[in-house]
C-alpha cells in the first residue's frame, strides 16, 4: 500500500480517474464508493504500471493468486513476471497494459460483486486490504470441499440403499449380509469414516478423503492434505484409505508420492458423476468393504 500510494503521488490525477473509468464499471464504483475505498486501491491502470510495474503484484495478491497460479503457463500472464520481479519496461511492454489491465479490471470486479453487500467501511478498517481476495478465495474453496464432501456421501447412500436401517444427514447406519451393523459417516478427519459392529467393539475399517477442488496447480497440495488425515486414521486403526480427487491433468505417480498411505484413488468427476469406471470401481469397493452384495444400489 505504501508503493501504491507513493506512486499515487507522481501520476497526473486527471489521467488516472479517466483511464479508471474505463476499467471500474459503474456499478463496482458505486460499492467502492459506499465503501469508501478508493477505485485505485483495487483497480490497476496502464498509467500506475508504467509508473511503477511492480505493483502488478499487489494487484494479483488482492485476487488471492500465489504466482504460480497467476503466471501459469494456461493463464496468458507470464510474460508479465518480470515486472513484477523489478523488470524495467521494455519497448512494446506499454502496448500490452491496456489488455492486461482489462483482464485484471473484469476478475477485480467480480471479487468486490461477491463480496457485497456485507463489504463495508468497517470490514477495510477491520481487515487489511490484501487479504481480501485471499479471505474470499478460502471460503469459496472451502465451500467447493464441503460441497463435494455432501455429494460423495450422497453418491455412498445410493450404493448401500437398500440396506439402510437408520439415516441422518451425517450418519448412514446399514446391516449388511453378516447381520452386522456398519456405521459410514461425516467427520472432520476423515471426510467419511465407515465402521463395522463386532460384538461391544467397533472396527475401523475405511478412512474417505474427499478433495474437491479441481485446481491442477494446487492438486498435490490437497493429495499432501489427504495423508495428514490418512496418517491420523491409520493411528487410529483404519486398515483402508481412499482418497477421491479430480484426476484429470494430473501425473498420478506425483500425487500418490505426496500421499503414499493413500491405496486406493477415484476420480472426482465419477464419483459425483455416479458414472465411469472409477464410479463403478467405488461402488463395487464400498460394497465390498461394508460387507454387501456388489450388484445393490446404483445402476
Amino acid at each position: 500500500m505504501d508503493a501504491l500510494s507513493d506512486t499515487l503521488m507522481r501520476v497526473d490525477p486527471n489521467a488516472l480517474k479517466i483511464q479508471l473509468s474505463k476499467y471500474v464499471p459503474e456499478d463496482v464504483q458505486r460499492l467502492l464508493a459506499s465503501a469508501g475505498v478508493r477505485d485505485e486501491h483495487v483497480f490497476t491502470t496502464p498509467l500506475v504500471l508504467e509508473a511503477k510495474p511492480t505493483l502488478i503484484g499487489y494487484y494479483r495478491l488482492l485476487l488471492g493468486l500465489p504466482q504460480k497460479t497467476f503466471y501459469g503457463r494456461d493463464s496468458g500472464m507470464g510474460s508479465f513476471k518480470r515486472l513484477e520481479a523489478g523488470g524495467a519496461l521494455r519497448p512494446g511492454d506499454s502496448e500490452t497494459l491496456p489488455a492486461f489491465c482489462k483482464a485484471m479490471g473484469s476478475s477485480l470486479a467480480d471479487l468486490v460483486r461477491q463480496m457485497s453487500p456485507v463489504l463495508t467501511d468497517r470490514d477495510l478498517a477491520e481487515l487489511p486490504l490484501l487479504a481480501l481476495g485471499s479471505q474470499f478465495q478460502g471460503s469459496n474453496n472451502n465451500a467447493i470441499g464441503k460441497q463435494a464432501t455432501l455429494d460423495v456421501f450422497l453418491s455412498i447412500a445410493e450404493i448401500v440403499g437398500g440396506h439402510i436401517i437408520e439415516r441422518s444427514d451425517h450418519v448412514l447406519k446399514i446391516r449388511n449380509a453378516s447381520s452386522r451393523v456398519v456405521l459410514i459417516a461425516l467427520a472432520g478427519d476423515p471426510d467419511v469414516s465407515v465402521r463395522e459392529e463386532f460384538g461391544d467393539t467397533w472396527h475401523n475399517k475405511v478412512a474417505v478423503e474427499i478433495k474437491g477442488g479441481t485446481d491442477v496447480s494446487n492438486a498435490h497440495n490437497r493429495a499432501g492434505e489427504a495423508e495428514k488425515s490418512h496418517q491420523k486414521a491409520k493411528n487410529n486403526g483404519y486398515r483402508d484409505f481412499w482418497t477421491v480427487i479430480a484426476k484429470r491433468g494430473l501425473d498420478m505417480r506425483k500425487l500418490k508420492a505426496e500421499s503414499p498411505t493413500t491405496n486406493s484413488w477415484f476420480d472426482a468427476a465419477h464419483v459425483l458423476g455416479r458414472i465411469g469406471v472409477d464410479w463403478e470401481e467405488f461402488r463395487r469397493r464400498l460394497a465390498e468393504a461394508v460387507g454387501i452384495p456388489v450388484n445393490i444400489g446404483g445402476s
